[in-house]
């Protein structure tokens, strides 16, 4: 088993933590709220860092799961951040959604130290967190990729090396402009069906075998019927992913006009209260007869 420091135990990384935990591993954790990181020790056992640097010393692995840009930034080369503790040959492991350019700086920083550096976004919510099935696609060397394989595998059921560094938080830009389509358009077709007044049990019956079945008509359409949104992924973290999306395509020249509009549609479920509330909630804007 593998010396692991895991920095970042919030909805998504307190059960990915408590899975290598289960698988094993020698776990040091570190949160920004302690009191988070004492409760996790408590209930997983391991031990509680003080700062992310303390984490990662003489650590194997470090995993991170934190929130933007600026927080991936401060956990790796502030002052406190690991980057300046790990040990040449050991593996650092990011969790978070953020842009590619921070993923590739953070490669650039790695290599000079002799650090394994894997960019690895997750899909699969929080309930693939929970239940160790996440989807994790890779940026990074070969060897990287290979390195982190064996520890990600205690959490998740695919593990796919789409290329270079960066190219994982890429991959996770093309998964959520997906999904921002697929509810918009599965938003407008709850609500025509509302409007037309048939029996929406009978119409996702007939539906939902066919071409238009998706994993958010399976999971959401009945959810959405019943204005119930007190789950899954929010809208407010979705708009921070869009808008690294709609910076990229800037960047590399895509055209992504739906992801662009329905970045809007989220702004409005925001403007509504409703920014805490599960991406499924994009339905509220549509007027109820």
């Amino acid at each position: 088993m593998s010396r692991i420091a895991f920095i970042g135990l919030g909805v998504m990384g307190g059960p990915i933590a408590r899975h290598l935990a289960k698988a094993g591993h020698s776990m040091t954790v570190y949160n920004r709220s302690s009191a988070k990181a004492d409760k996790w020790v408590s209930e997983h056992g391991g031990r509680k860092a003080a700062s992310p640097a303390e984490a990662a010393q003489d650590a194997e692995f470090v995993v991170s799961c934190v929130g933007t840009d600026d927080d991936l930034a401060s956990i790796t080369l502030g002052r406190d951040g690991v980057f300046a503790a790990m040990p040449k040959g050991s593996t650092f492991i990011d969790h978070t959604t953020v842009s590619a350019r921070i993923a590739r700086q953070l490669a650039v920083e790695a290599k000079g130290r002799g650090i394994h550096c894997v960019d690895a976004p997750v899909t699969g919510g929080q309930a693939g967190a929970e239940n160790g099935t996440l989807a994790i696609m890779c940026g990074g060397t070969e060897a990287a990729v290979e390195s982190a394989k064996p520890v990600m595998a205690a959490y998740s059921k695919r593990i796919v090396h789409v290329g270079g560094p960066g190219d994982g938080q890429t991959a996770k830009m093309v998964n959520q402009i997906c999904i921002a389509g697929v509810l918009q358009g599965l938003s407008e077709a709850l609500h025509f069906a509302q409007c037309a007044e048939l029996d929406l049990d009978k119409v996702f019956e007939a539906i939902s075998g066919g071409a238009a079945q998706s994993w958010q008509m399976d999971n959401r359409w009945a959810t959405m019927a019943k204005g119930e949104f007190d789950f899954g992924f929010a809208v407010d973290w979705m708009r921070k992913d869009l808008g690294l999306a709609i910076d990229e395509a800037r960047a590399n020249g895509a055209s992504i006009p739906i992801a662009a509009m329905t970045d809007q549609f989220y702004s409005d479920i925001q403007y509504m209260g409703g920014g805490r509330q599960d991406t499924s909630a994009l339905v509220r804007r549509l007027p109820k007869r």
